[in-house]
């Protein structure tokens, strides 16, 4: 696999939620470290996402802010 992305974090699918359009996938990326993203359920089921499944959560984002109270 070859991505112009700088941002790649392998990880393991941990939980999918299926919508009547989007699916949400959450993969933990370290002990307790988890990412959601939330995908199309047609790519959702083209990518064969299964809970257990190692993939690869990509971040592609021109901004990342940090915020404070």
């Amino acid at each position: 696999m070859k991505v112009s992305a700088r941002n790649a974090l392998k990880g393991t699918v941990t939980s999918i939620v299926v919508g009547a359009v989007n699916t949400e996938v959450t993969v933990e990326i370290a002990s307790g470290v988890e990412v959601v993203a939330v995908i199309t359920k047609h790519s959702a089921e083209s990518l064969e996402l299964v809970e257990g499944k190692e993939v690869y959560a990509i971040v592609k984002a021109s901004d990342v802010m940090v915020a404070v109270d």
